[in-house]
């Protein structure tokens, strides 16, 4: 199967079969592995699991003793505040 390389802004594409992304085990979206060996270009999909670091994530949030407003506002910063008029 043949296949052309395409520009797609500043970087090159290449439009992979439905049944070619369906025999390596990959969809749409799937965050791949490219190497090259021996001048061909290795696509491997990348198989992640989609719990890892939930426990420790669970223990974190266990020992946390922030009152549930603090919580809330957790992970919104203060930078640019000065820069804001009341």
């Amino acid at each position: 199967m043949q296949t052309a390389l395409r520009k797609m802004g500043n970087s090159t594409g290449m439009i992979l079969p439905r049944a070619i992304l369906g025999e390596i085990g990959a969809t749409i979206g799937a965050t791949m592995d490219l190497k090259v060996e021996d001048g061909r270009l290795i696509v491997t999909p990348i198989v992640s699991d989609i719990r890892a670091g939930w426990a420790e994530d669970a223990a974190a949030i266990g020992r946390d003793t922030s009152t549930e407003e603090e919580a809330n506002w957790r992970g919104f910063g203060n930078e640019g505040d000065a820069d804001l008029q009341w």
